[in-house]
């Protein structure tokens, strides 16, 4: 794919994430498994889960969120927060590519901590980014704290860190999640102290095939560097809320590449 003019790159992303970010998008995508809930805490643990275990072909990505959400009973806050030792057994068996029954429960357990101790995810990220005013810098802090209690090795590859140079694709597509708002149906928006235009770009295999072929990312590895590259031209197009081009660079390299 040729690069267009540079007048016509904007308008190519407006018309493809309008095309994408509707209601249509949801069935046959993670985010489908968040939207099975209401309940805010639910939003939020169903939607970091599924989010952890997002790569690969996304019908399977879905089937093992599915399960994981079976297993805690259809109420995933209920069951972290009511969790006892022996509730954990329900997890024996589960794995999703290179995330195992091992990483899984680790997973609910320090979940749990985080909403008995430390009131949930988004007030880890409200706490770290009133601090920052950056929101890499509130992922690095939830990392740090998701991993206080003492994982394994295997374990802590499976939280990014963009302070290591990680795209950290799979936060940033729950950020989008949790924080961007419109009309379309898509993303949820639960989220109001982070702003939409402080968000990174899930940068992937398809995004940055596309971006790179559009002329807007420069960089050959898919890594942080990139992420703040091209997340910095679309946030030229659209200050208020650059992410939303996500749904045009996914879509595109999905549905045309």
């Amino acid at each position: 794919m040729n690069a267009p003019e540079p007048v016509h790159i904007k308008q190519i992303l407006e018309e493809k994430s309008l095309l994408y970010n509707s209601p249509d998008f949801i069935i046959g995508d993670p985010v489908s498994v968040p939207h099975l809930f209401s309940k805010k805490e639910n939003i939020e643990v169903s939607g970091f889960l599924t989010a952890t275990i997002a790569w690969g072909q996304r019908k399977a990505i879905i089937s093992s969120a599915v399960d994981l959400i079976r297993r805690m009973e259809g109420d995933p806050h209920d069951f972290i927060i009511n969790l006892r030792e022996a509730d954990l057994r329900v997890f024996r068996g589960f794995n999703h590519r290179t995330f195992m029954e091992e990483d899984c429960i680790y997973f609910i357990r320090a979940l749990s901590h985080l909403y008995k101790d430390y009131g949930g995810i988004s007030e880890i990220f409200r706490r770290s980014y009133r601090e920052s005013g950056s929101v890499k810098s509130a992922i690095m802090e939830f990392r740090k704290l998701f991993l206080r209690w003492d994982p394994a090795p295997r374990t802590t590859k499976h939280v990014a860190d963009p302070g290591s140079n990680s795209a950290a694709k799979r936060m940033n597509m729950f950020l989008r999640w949790m924080v961007r708002r419109d009309h379309r149906g898509v993303d949820f928006g639960i989220w109001n102290f982070l702003p939409m235009a402080g968000l990174f770009l899930p940068l992937d295999i398809h995004t940055g095939t596309i971006a790179r072929s559009l002329g807007i990312l420069k960089r050959k590895q898919n890594d942080w560097k990139a992420v703040e590259e091209v997340t910095a031209v679309l946030r030229k197009m659209d200050p208020r809320d650059p992410v939303r081009y996500d749904f045009a660079l996914f879509g595109m390299g999905i549905y045309e590449g």
